[in-house]
């Protein structure tokens, strides 16, 4: 009796050493990191380097929906429900990046060097300052992507307000995951990068003339 008892107490243990051992092996979901593309200079269509040769432009501040703040790729599964992927993320802020791939694009379509990001030191000369506030940048994989923001373009120092704007971008994402679904986020930065651009460009040459 007492044989038997210990018997079956070694087949149990080992039941569960098996399963302990085999929880532990079990793999685990590793994440993904993505980041926001700029305009490929050889490919784009809007360029306007003869007004912008030379000029100093500053970008930001730049604000930002707290709901995009975290570190997780947000997509929307509703009119009023979004869902925040585990595992598909961000490599470090979405606003900073945001801000580095619209001062890449302005680079690029004014043909300038002289590209500050906020904050720049106040001895610098900036010919005008770009200020933008997100309030959505999302979509749904499959679908559409949509950004929309509002859009300021200052003097240099700040005190007179040239233009503004509050603009929608939608692009599709494609039948792909989320590497599609973030460069479909960063073709509707190069959209939104393209008609600053072109109004910087009204602005400059109004200027100029003097009217």
């Amino acid at each position: 009796m007492q044989k038997s008892f210990f018997f079956h107490l070694t087949i149990l243990m080992s039941g569960v050493f098996l399963l302990v051992a085999g929880g532990c092996g079990a793999s685990t979901q590793s994440s993904s990191f993505y980041t926001l593309s700029s305009i490929v200079k050889s490919e784009t269509k809007t360029n306007v380097a003869k007004a912008g040769q030379g000029m100093a432009i500053g970008i930001g501040p730049i604000k930002f929906p707290e709901y995009l703040e975290g570190s997780q790729i947000v997509t929307r599964t509703g009119r009023n429900s979004l869902e925040l992927a585990e595992f598909h993320r961000w490599a470090g802020s979405l606003k900073k990046d945001f801000l580095r791939i619209l001062a890449e694009n302005l680079s690029i379509l004014l043909s300038t060097d002289s590209v500050f990001l906020y904050p720049w030191r106040k001895s610098v000369p900036i010919d005008y300052q770009i200020v933008v506030e997100v309030f959505q940048l999302d979509g749904r994989p499959g679908e559409n992507v949509l950004l929309v923001a509002c859009w300021n373009i200052f003097s240099g120092d700040g005190k007179e307000v040239f233009f503004t704007r509050k603009s929608s971008f939608r692009e599709p994402t494609g039948a792909g995951g989320y590497d599609a679904f973030v460069a479909a986020e960063s073709r509707a930065l190069a959209n939104l990068s393209r008609d600053i651009a072109l109004e910087i460009k009204a602005i400059s040459e109004k200027n100029a003339s003097g009217s």
